[in-house]
């Protein structure tokens, strides 16, 4: 499916991350607890949607090496901010696949089936949807966006 460009504001990681020996998982752990805990979401202006995207990008390779991270929301395509970062997404086609269960175990678990297929993916965006499907905790469905 072919998405066209949308701008996303929220906050990114202050340094790129990997999936090896865990780090992935604490950094963006991290910067879940930040956008929760200072409840960023109702501060980011004009939303358009409901729904919260984490975004992959900036891969140095594939899922083996390093990438930025980023989590915000979906804002007009002339969006500016002083206080937010800001990431364009870019025209791309995606194949979604659907993590389903008990957060947050069911996006690691997702994520590596992913993995473990080994499709030849574009490595340039993906992404998380998190919408009214994913907020009963014990069972969640989240759709991840993978680039190709």
């Amino acid at each position: 499916m072919m998405l066209e460009k949308f701008r996303l504001m929220g906050i990114k990681l202050p340094h790129r991350t990997s999936n090896a020996d865990g780090r992935a998982n604490v950094d963006c752990g991290t910067l879940w607890l930040k956008f929760e805990s200072e409840l960023l979401y109702s501060k980011i202006p004009n939303k358009i949607g409901e729904e919260i995207y984490a975004v992959y990008y900036d891969y140095d390779t594939d899922q083996t090496g390093e990438y930025s991270y980023f989590i915000g929301c979906k804002v007009a395509d002339d969006a500016q901010s002083n206080e937010f970062d800001i990431i364009d997404i870019p025209e791309q086609n995606y194949k979604i696949e659907i993590a389903k269960g008990q957060m947050p175990d069911c996006i690691a678990d997702a994520w590596r089936k992913i993995w473990e297929k080994d499709e030849a993916r574009a490595y340039l965006y993906d992404f998380e949807v998190y919408s009214e499907k994913s907020q009963n905790w014990g069972n969640a469905e989240v759709d991840i966006y993978l680039g190709f």
